[in-house]
């Protein structure tokens, strides 16, 4: 197409936003600090529900089935299981809106 509006070379093909294959040491240092962020909301909660005489089934659940951040191993903490992939295994960033979706679980042995 002729004009101003013509398209350049490296817009006419081609993956537009590209995502690198593995997280950045700052993306690492953000993504712990996230996680500990979740684990303090937590037990905080779970100290007031306490301090009270009250407890919550989704609480007791999320401290039985979730590990917290110092427990994760680093494969835990950077990559989820996905059957797609050659491996199993992707990395967190690649999930969609994985700074606002905890990903603490994966299927035992991969």
């Amino acid at each position: 197409m002729f004009g101003p509006f013509r398209l350049t070379n490296p817009l006419s093909g081609g993956l537009l936003w590209k995502i690198p294959w593995r997280l950045s040491s700052h993306q690492k240092y953000r993504h712990r600090n996230r996680l500990r962020a979740v684990d303090s909301v937590v037990s905080t909660l779970d100290r007031a529900l306490a301090r009270q005489g009250e407890s919550m089934k989704k609480m007791d659940r999320w401290k039985v089935e979730m590990p917290t951040e110092q427990e994760m191993l680093p494969k835990d903490k950077y990559t989820v299981f996905d059957r797609k992939v050659k491996r199993y295994r992707k990395g967190i960033h690649k999930v969609p809106k994985w700074t606002k979706v905890s990903q603490r679980l994966n299927p035992p042995g991969f």
